[in-house]
C-alpha cells in the first residue's frame, strides 16, 4: 500500500495512534489464532439474538422481513448470497470451549492486551466486534468513539476516510449529535484515501475518523479490536477529552454506549 500512512514498528504506534488511519504492518503485532471460515461463523451468528443484520437495495418492509425470514433458513452458502452486512458486539458468547471462537482470548485477546501494556497503554474497554458483508456492500458513514485495530480475516474489503477528517468531522459534530448516515458528504475524490484490505492486512483507525466499508469480493468477514478510553502514559487524545468532557457534563450518556449498534 504504497503512499499511505503506516505504523511499522512499536515505537511508531506509540508516536501515531491518536493520529490517522494507518496501514498497520504485520510485522509489529499479529495474532496467531485459526480463523474460522466465513460461511461458518455466517452460519453461527444469523441466528443468534445479538446480531444485527442489514439487507441492503430498494426494497419494501415486506420484501425486507421475507429476507430476513429466509436469510435463518436458508441453506448458508445460499444466505451468504443475499445483498446484507451483520454486525456481532458480543463475541465473548463463542468463546467457551468447543465453541466458534474457541481459543481466540488466549490467542488474539490477551496477547493484544499485553502488547498494548508493555507499551505503556491503558484502556477502559477493549472488545472485539464482527463484521460480515456480501459483494458491494457497505457500511454507513460514521465515526466510532473508540480506537479500532481491524483485521481482515477472509475476503477484500476497501477501507474509505478522509485526508482532512476535522473538514468533514469536526469533534463537536461527532460528539453531539454524532455522525452517521447512508452515504458519506459531497466529497471530491481527493478528498478520499483508500485502503485496500485483504486477507490478515490490519490497519488502525483513531477516534472520530471518518470512515466508511465496502465489501469487494463474494463475502467478506473483517474484525475490529475496539479500545474505548485508550490512553498512553496517562494521557488521552484531545479528541477523547473532549468527549470524556461532554460525558461528565452529561452523566446518562455513557451508559448508552450499548446502543452503539444502531451505526451499522
Amino acid at each position: 500500500m504504497p503512499g499511505l500512512r503506516s505504523i511499522v514498528s512499536a515505537e511508531r504506534l506509540i508516536e501515531a495512534w491518536d493520529d490517522a488511519v494507518a496501514v498497520f504492518e504485520r510485522g509489529v503485532w499479529r495474532p496467531e489464532f485459526q480463523w474460522p471460515r466465513a460461511l461458518d461463523v455466517l452460519d453461527a451468528l444469523r441466528t443468534d439474538p445479538h446480531v444485527r443484520v442489514t439487507f441492503l437495495g430498494d426494497f419494501t418492509a415486506e420484501e425486507r422481513a421475507d429476507l430476513a425470514f429466509e436469510f435463518t433458513r436458508a441453506p448458508v452458502d445460499e444466505a451468504s448470497r443475499y445483498p446484507f452486512r451483520l454486525v456481532h458486539f458480543d463475541l465473548a458468547r463463542f468463546y467457551g470451549r468447543g465453541q466458534l471462537l474457541d481459543g481466540f482470548q488466549e490467542r488474539v485477546m490477551i496477547p493484544w492486551r499485553v502488547f498494548l501494556a508493555s507499551l505503556g497503554f491503558t484502556w477502559q474497554r477493549c472488545y472485539p466486534i464482527l463484521f460480515i458483508s456480501t459483494e458491494g456492500c457497505s457500511s454507513t458513514y460514521h465515526v466510532d468513539a473508540s480506537h479500532g485495530l481491524v483485521l481482515q480475516i477472509e475476503g477484500d474489503k476497501t477501507f474509505r476516510s478522509f485526508r482532512n477528517p476535522e473538514r468533514f468531522a469536526p469533534v463537536d459534530q461527532c460528539i453531539d449529535p454524532g455522525i452517521s448516515s447512508e452515504s458519506p458528504p459531497a466529497h471530491s475524490r481527493s478528498d478520499v484515501v483508500t485502503f485496500r484490505l485483504g486477507p490478515q492486512d490490519m490497519l488502525w483507525s483513531p477516534i472520530f475518523a471518518p470512515h466508511w466499508v465496502t465489501a469487494e469480493s463474494p463475502i467478506a468477514m473483517n474484525l475490529n479490536i475496539a479500545h474505548g478510553a485508550l490512553a498512553h502514559q496517562g494521557q488521552l487524545n484531545p479528541k477523547e477529552r473532549s468527549l470524556r468532557a461532554h460525558w461528565d457534563a452529561n452523566p446518562s450518556l455513557p451508559w448508552q454506549t450499548d446502543f452503539r449498534h444502531i451505526r451499522y
